[in-house]
């Protein structure tokens, strides 16, 4: 099957913060066999930059938001910080740990109010907890998911949308998920996937659960289309210059930013904001979103629920306001596909979405078509 291949289209909101994401490392001789050991690192919890959890009889230092990411992984997203030994009860890092071990007794979030890094509150609207990895005065923490991260504790109601596919909460299961993408290359995990949705709360969970399904099955589709089926990680002729002419220049070389993961992030621009919003350097780490899945996948998401590329919305908006599937092709690449472009193209991202939301049981909707 040949690839599909198609530029992702940098656009005004795309990301302009810039993280730091350095941490002091220790060397081996400064830690001693006598450090006691962080709480256990958990792949269901969220770190910020500079928090610690033990892994394999070694504590480690987050240097950026992560969930998911084992710690000596090949994200590169911990600092081994040397052997450890018994158990120190918690995290030491930002807020209380990453583990979230504590009593959910933390304040309300209110808008207008300046929150801290570290800080944890209550969000009403959806129940769950979230914690500040940037200072900011008041920010939406489910829209502005640079400033707030998802946070777990003990007894968490958990929040998140209805209708969730199994013991993920994600509306598609991974019964489904195998079902939709039957030859799928084995570096594209459902894990990584379910690992990567905390990046964007709002992904399939606003909504009712038919609005919710249909989401899930629109960005899916349009994933199938762009990798064959999960089939490709990058893009088969990497020969392409897609180093623009910015300030940042294209500091992993110049043919380092060719399309890779689920939506085929392409040029040094749009590496540069989508590892601004997440927290991630992929500016100087492009190769993290062909290594780590959970990276990769959040590549794809950052892109559907921030960018309207040639479009007049997002995709993620399309879906949870009616536009209908054919808008999130126009945020996509609808230059080329729509308005009569490529209608063969287009059409077989429809015919992606319609199946995949047969196999989910919700109608597909209207305006299927760009």
């Amino acid at each position: 099957m040949s690839r599909k291949r198609f530029v992702i289209w940098l656009s005004a909101a795309a990301a302009t913060a810039t993280v730091a994401v350095g941490v002091p490392v220790l060397t081996s001789s400064a830690a001693s066999a006598a450090t006691p050991c962080a709480a256990a690192w958990s792949s269901g919890a969220v770190y910020t930059g500079g928090m610690q959890a033990s892994y394999n009889g070694d504590n480690w230092t987050a240097k950026w938001w992560t969930q998911g990411d084992t710690p000596g992984g090949a994200a590169g997203v911990w600092s081994d910080q040397g052997p450890c030994s018994g158990s120190s009860g918690g995290g030491t890092g930002g807020g209380g740990g990453g583990t979230g071990g504590g009593s959910c007794t933390y304040t309300t979030w209110t808008a207008g109010t300046n929150y801290t890094t570290g800080a944890i509150v209550l969000y009403p609207p959806n129940g769950q907890y979230y914690q500040a990895t940037h200072d900011n005065p008041g920010y939406d923490p489910t829209i502005s998911t640079w400033f707030w991260s998802p946070y777990a504790c003990s007894g968490s109601s958990g929040g998140g949308g209805t209708g969730g596919g199994g013991s993920s909460g994600f509306v598609v299961s991974e019964a489904q998920f195998d079902q939709m993408f039957p030859n799928r290359n084995s570096f594209y995990t459902y894990s990584g996937l379910v690992a990567a949705l905390s990046a964007y709360p709002a992904f399939a969970t606003t909504g009712g659960t038919t609005v919710q399904k249909q989401e899930a099955a629109a960005f899916l589709a349009n994933v199938d289309h762009e990798t064959g089926g999960l089939v490709y990680i990058t893009e088969i002729d990497k020969s392409g210059n897609y180093c623009a002419s910015e300030p940042y220049g294209c500091p992993a070389g110049t043919y380092a930013y060719y399309g890779r993961g689920p939506i085929q992030l392409s040029w040094n621009f749009n590496y540069k904001a989508a590892g601004d919003a997440l927290g991630i350097d992929l500016l100087d780490n492009p190769s993290l979103v062909e290594t780590d899945a959970s990276t990769s996948w959040k590549t794809g998401l950052w892109y559907w629920n921030t960018q309207t590329g040639p479009g007049s919305m997002t995709a993620h908006n399309a879906m949870v306001t009616g536009a209908g599937f054919g808008q999130t092709i126009r945020a996509i690449n609808g230059s080329i596909e729509c308005n009569g472009g490529n209608t063969a193209e287009m059409q077989d991202r429809v015919n992606d979405y319609q199946a995949f939301v047969q196999i989910l049981g919700v109608p597909a909707g209207s305006n299927l078509t760009c």
